[in-house]
């Protein structure tokens, strides 16, 4: 059955809060677009095509990740306690979720379809692959190769699709623009890991964090993606002659403050979250939403300077 109830609690739960994330590199490829002549309409039909994709590879995982769970006598004692809940309560039924995925997915595929019939045959090229890493998500993560897929989603898929359908061509400085925001908004997703290693551990994911072996390698790792993210936003400053950019190094500071606080949780083994795991989770969205806002204001400023 679908109720009207159980739709909304499936709507509230596609984690909005992640859309952060979304608007900020869209924003950022928005603005560079348009610093090229780009087509303001079809840049912003982009964004609604991608937010609901992204909701609904959220849901989906949901979706693929309740139907293993469920079965597992443990779940309760080591899933998170907003995880499927809707769904663990009897708020929301699958048919509910299948349906709110399914409507994500339609919008989604309109947009597609007007911005083919605007642009032309590249945007179906870069709909599929889209829909691709949407349907396989959940196989990423089960694979531990989650960081993967945002990767390229979040990084120089959205951000080529989104400045062709704008400009109808397609940019090296683009390409390296994506990696450079996809390397904070990857960092989110493997704090996140690291947070629940030790739930993860005693449910048996394969997540990049649990491959490595314990929580101080993984702190490496941590490095190594912040690391390339200031590495990319260089390179892309260099590219485009945009020296404002490199303005986003200050955004250091609170990498370090969140490598910090992140270390002091690895002190102590959770299996559960608590205040401290949620301030750490937001750190790494702050982090990632102030490096792309340092971007997106100096690709700003700069195409204001141009049009004078």
């Amino acid at each position: 059955m679908i109720s009207a109830k159980g739709l909304w609690a499936v709507v509230k739960h596609s984690r909005w809060y992640s859309s952060d994330m979304t608007v900020f590199s869209c924003l950022v490829c928005f603005l560079y677009a348009l610093g090229n002549s780009g087509n303001v309409v079809n840049g912003l039909v982009a964004f609604v095509g991608i937010l609901l994709a992204h909701m609904a590879t959220n849901l989906f995982d949901d979706y693929v990740d309740y139907k293993e769970l469920i079965k597992d006598p443990r779940f309760e004692e080591f899933a998170p306690s907003v995880k499927c809940s809707y769904l663990c309560d009897g708020t929301s039924t699958m048919n509910d979720l299948l349906f709110v995925i399914s409507a994500y997915c339609f919008v989604a595929l309109v947009v597609g379809l007007f911005l083919f019939l605007k642009v032309g045959f590249p945007v179906i090229i870069l709909a599929l692959i889209g829909g691709i890493i949407v349907l396989s998500y959940p196989q990423f993560s089960k694979r531990g190769l989650s960081e993967v897929a945002v990767g390229i989603a979040f990084g120089p898929l959205l951000f080529e699709g989104m400045y062709f359908v704008m400009t109808k061509s397609f940019s090296l400085a683009v390409l390296v623009l994506g990696l450079a925001i996809v390397m904070p908004i990857i960092g989110v997703m493997y704090v996140h890991t690291i947070l629940d290693y030790e739930s993860d551990k005693l449910a048996g994911k394969k997540t990049l964090v649990q491959k490595l072996g314990s929580k101080g390698t993984a702190m490496n790792g941590f490095n190594v993606i912040y690391s390339l993210g200031f590495l990319f936003m260089a390179i892309f400053s260099v590219l485009t002659k945009n020296y404002l950019c490199l303005f986003s190094v200050a955004t250091i500071f609170f990498v370090t403050a969140l490598y910090n606080s992140l270390s002091a949780y690895n002190s102590v083994a959770y299996y559960s979250r608590n205040e401290e795991y949620l301030k750490v989770l937001v750190g790494a969205v702050k982090v990632s939403s102030l490096f792309s806002f340092f971007l997106a204001s100096a690709i700003f400023v700069q195409t204001l300077l141009k049009s004078f």
